[in-house]
Formats: C-alpha cells, sequence, structure tokens
C-alpha cells in the first residue's frame, strides 16, 4: 500500500504573461517525465521536483541554463542521506549528482585522491583500503557522496581529533549557476573554500574535489565497551580516553528515568592497530574483509529485518531493547576489547538495509545539537527529561566529541553533540516539532549549534541567532558573488533563512510549495 505524501503547502507563483508563455519554445519547458517525489531520508516529508541526473559537468551547466530561462531553482542531490528536506525543492529543479561518481585520480604512495562528487564513501574505501588507506572522516552510512560530505562538512567517531570532513579537502573544483567553474583552496580563493564547505550547496555544484586519506596498518580496529550511568559519567569518559583513543561514539538510553540514570548507556572507544600488531594486514585490508554480513548466519537476509523490526520499533519495544543493551555489559566479559572491521565498527547504519522502514509510514526525524562542553551535561540532560515529560522518547541517541573548525557555516564547538531519533506520526508530528523548538531555546542559551543536514524543524531566524554575525555576512557576500540570480535553493533553505534567503536575492519572488509539518 502506498503512503501518501505530506500535503504540500501551495505558495502563489508570480503570474506569467500570456505572450511570454507563448513565446517559450517547446524545447525550453520543463518535461512532465521529469517530475518524480523527492522524499526526505527519515521519509517524514516529501515534495514533487523535476529531477536531473547528469553525468557529466557539462550536464550541470545545461540544467543551470535551462533553470535559468524557465525562472526556477536548483537543488542539488547526492547519496540522498540527510534525514530532513536538505536536498527537497518543491516544485523546482533537483539535480541529483549521483552518477558523477568517478574516481580522476590515485596516489597510494601519498594517499592522494581526486574525485567527482558523486563517489560514494563505499566506493572510496573498496578503491583504497587494499593499499592500506582509509576515509579519514565518515558518516554512520558508507552510502553518503563526497559532495554532500563536503556540501554538508560532515563529521565522524573522530571529530574531536581530526576535525570535520573538510579539514582533509585539499582542493576542489565548483560549478557556479553561470557555468563558471572555479579551483579553490586554502591559499587561492580561501573564503569561497571555508564558504562552499558547509554551504549546504548555496554557493555552486562541486565538480571535482582532492582529499588527503588516512594510513591505516590493519583492516580491524580495537573496541573497547565501557558502561555508563548517566551523562557526566559518559563526558567524563570522554575526556580520559581522548588522547589514547582514535574514535569514540556514546549509545544513550532515552527510556532511563531517575536520579543518575539520565543519560545512562554504552561508549565504545576504539584504536587503530599500530605497524607490526596485525600479522597479515594484506589479509585484513582486502576489500571483501571489510563487506557487512548480508545475512544472518548465511540464510536470514538482513534486506527482509526491517520487517520484522517493526515489531518492537515502538515504545515498549524500544524500552526492552534499550534496557536489554544497557543490562548486556554487566555480563562476565561484557567490558572486553574485541577486534572489529573499519567498516563494522563505522557503518552501524548500514548493518539493516531500509531500517528506516521499521519506523512505519511516518517515518522519523533526527534532531542533533552541538552544545560547548561546559553545559553539554546539563543541556543534554535536560533535553532527555523534556522529552519523556512530552511523551515523546528517542528511540536512539548517539554522542560524540568535537573540536571548532575553519568553516563559515558551521555546527562544531569545542564540546559535545547528541543525535536523537524520534519516530513521527499523525499524532505526534505537532507536539514533536513544538519539543524540538523547545529543545533549540536550550541548547541556544548554551551557546549551541545545530547541524543543516540532519535537521527537519529549525525556524526561521534560529540560525541567525547561534552563527556568528561575521560568518553570516561574508557567506552573503559569497552568495551574492557566486549567485547573483538567487538561482540556487532548497526547502531547507527557505524554511530557515525565509522566502528571500539569507540574502536578499533576485529570484527571490519565485517561491515554491513547501513541505511542512500537518
Amino acid at each position: 500500500m502506498t503512503r501518501p505524501g505530506p500535503r504540500p503547502v501551495k505558495l502563489p507563483r508570480k503570474p506569467v504573461k500570456a505572450a511570454a508563455a507563448a513565446a517559450t519554445p517547446p524545447s525550453d519547458l520543463l518535461p512532465r517525465d521529469r517530475l518524480e517525489w523527492v522524499e526526505a531520508w527519515g521519509m517524514a516529508s516529501k515534495s514533487m521536483a523535476h529531477v536531473y541526473r547528469p553525468s557529466r559537468a557539462e550536464g550541470i551547466a545545461e540544467v543551470f541554463a535551462a533553470a535559468r530561462r524557465q525562472g526556477r531553482t536548483v537543488a542539488f542531490r547526492g547519496g540522498g542521506r540527510s534525514y530532513g528536506d536538505a536536498f527537497q525543492n518543491g516544485e523546482e529543479i533537483v539535480l541529483d549528482l549521483s552518477r558523477m561518481n568517478r574516481i580522476l585520480e590515485w596516489n597510494p604512495d601519498t594517499g592522494i585522491v581526486k574525485v567527482e562528487p558523486g563517489v560514494r564513501i563505499v566506493d572510496l574505501w573498496r578503491y583504497i583500503v587494499g593499499d592500506g588507506w582509509w576515509p579519514p572522516v565518515v558518516s554512520g552510512t558508507m552510502f553518503t557522496t563526497m559532495g554532500g560530505c563536503a556540501s554538508m562538512n560532515i563529521h565522524g567517531k573522530n571529530a574531536y581529533t581530526a576535525g570535520p570532513f573538510g579539514d582533509h579537502v585539499q582542493e576542489f573544483t565548483i560549478m557556479l549557476p553561470s557555468g563558471e567553474v572555479r579551483t579553490a583552496n586554502r591559499k587561492n580563493d580561501p573564503h569561497l573554500f571555508r564558504g562552499a564547505i558547509g554551504g549546504f550547496g548555496m554557493l555552486g555544484a562541486f565538480t571535482s574535489l582532492t582529499l588527503k586519506m588516512k594510513r591505516v596498518y590493519s583492516g580491524s580496529v580495537e573496541v573497547y565497551p565501557r558502561r555508563v550511568n548517566n551523562f557526566h559519567e559518559m563526558a567524563s569518559a570522554f575526556e580520559e580516553n581522548a588522547e589514547s583513543m582514535d574514535y569514540m561514539v556514546g549509545w544513550v538510553d532515552g527510556f532511563a528515568r531517575g536520579k543518575g540514570k539520565i543519560g545512562r548507556g554504552e561508549l565504545h572507544f576504539a584504536r587503530q592497530l599500530d605497524p607490526g600488531e596485525d600479522m597479515a594486514p594484506a589479509q585484513t585490508l582486502r576489500a571483501e574483509k571489510q563487506e557487512i554480513a548480508d545475512a544472518i548466519m548465511g540464510i536470514v537476509p538482513m534486506s527482509i529485518l526491517w520487517q520484522f523490526m517493526r515489531l518492537v520499533v515502538n515504545n515498549p519495544g524500544m524500552k526492552c531493547i534499550n534496557t536489554a543493551k544497557y543490562l548486556a555489559q554487566l555480563r562476565p566479559g561484557g567490558g572486553k576489547s574485541y577486534l572489529q572491521t573499519h567498516a563494522a565498527f563505522h557503518f552501524l547504519l548500514d548493518y539493516v538495509p531500509n531500517w528506516k522502514r521499521a519506523y512505519g509510514a511516518g517515518g522519523l526525524i533526527q534532531y542533533q545539537s552541538f552544545v560547548p562542553r561546559q553545559h553539554a551535561v546539563r543541556v543534554f540532560t535536560e533535553q532527555m527529561r523534556l522529552s519523556q515529560a512530552r511523551g515523546i522518547v528517542p528511540y536512539l541517541g548517539v554522542t560524540k566529541k568535537h573540536l571548532p573548525d575553519e568553516f563559515l557555516i558551521s555546527h562544531g564547538v569545542d564540546g559535545y553533540s547528541m543525535a536523537l531519533d524520534y519516530p513521527v506520526t499523525d499524532r505526534n508530528r505537532k507536539t514533536l516539532w513544538k519539543l524540538c523548538h523547545e529543545m533549540d531555546e536550550i541548547v541556544l542559551a548554551a551557546g549551541g549549534r545545530f547541524y543543516f543536514a540532519k535537521d527537519s524543524t529549525m525556524r526561521e531566524g534560529t540560525a541567525q541567532r547561534y552563527l556568528p554575525k561575521e560568518s553570516i555576512q561574508a557567506f552573503e557576500r559569497l552568495k551574492s558573488t557566486c549567485d547573483p540570480e538567487g538561482l540556487l535553493c532548497t526547502n531547507l533553505y527557505r524554511r530557515i533563512f525565509g522566502l528571500q534567503g539569507m540574502v536578499a536575492q533576485a529570484g527571490a519572488e519565485r517561491p515554491a510549495a513547501i513541505v511542512e509539518p500537518a
């Protein structure tokens, strides 16, 4: 049974004069067979758009030109893994760059790789791991693209030492809406470099990225699990292990209540093996050794597991699972270290294909906040208590440690982040959005920030309250220079910065249908 999509709120479009419409050549009209529903990865929103999938940079320029003739805006989509509306562009144009997926250059001696924007993390690690390299920063899924990683400036479990994805970009080429292709790095065009990385696709389309990979001496990492009883213990454990561990991540039980129990969960620390520790690195570094199993005991396909998960993806079921996971660390040997492949450690979200479907027709949203270290424990505790008080408990909570960075529109702080997965239903949608707005105020009061790749609920004006004024002004100047016509836009951009965008654009009089919570 097909789920009907959220009902779009149609905004008035500037009327087109009959003479002008009649003068438009048929070849310039956007073809109806390009119309598709473009759905957020979390399935909580979707909108109709004309979708193009070029395989070369020339195709991007052609779409820009067609959009200009038609008075349309353009958004970019890579792997489509953003939880919210970051790549949606209701009733306008979406440029899907996933077919631009070639690895252009690779130097196994230096670890320098040049890729097209549609190359996914999985394509990259499969190509380089046999030479003893691994991507320096990866997301929780291996199916994000390099263009998307740079546009959103993703972070990983090593954000506290490696920084975000952008710290490992050496150079990129970017096509502006005019069709001009510019090359930017930290010395040549540093302002564009710091604005486009993390600029959520509002300055241009990446056509290539040059990256520095991370040397590894084994296909495995050693993982150390540790149980914690609350956020205080979690933060202390992160600080104690930051210098000795290469990766750190925390899982949080959102159902835990009572004094000293808010934020209980499990931490996983991991370190890369030093040269000589792995007695057979040529074998463990083979790409096929990194593959995540596609069946349980080689019998039950993982691809159907989400259907069984639907039985427990509800409040009683998830409460039991969270409690069982926490108590499992109490068993004998529960805290012992073990070896795990890089892929198995990093890409937990890929263990069960289409696991999001277990949430049902309404899908899910993820709320992620970044809070300075001195306030993180208090803020995360308040968020969890507020969620419980409102009767909407996150089914999954994940914490990480972070550093600030050099990019203009950044979510990075010297502190911690917590990502909370909430189920969305017709009954809880309004209450959930209100809850997120209440949590926004707690975060903002503590000097915190938010992450565009995950956001579904932020209101207009919130970003201006946490981004430094000088950063906004610098981004405004870049937007005016790179995209003076306002050709680049998304539902996320309209929602956060209003129909006029971050800066008043000539193209802002072309509103599109925006999908909003009912």
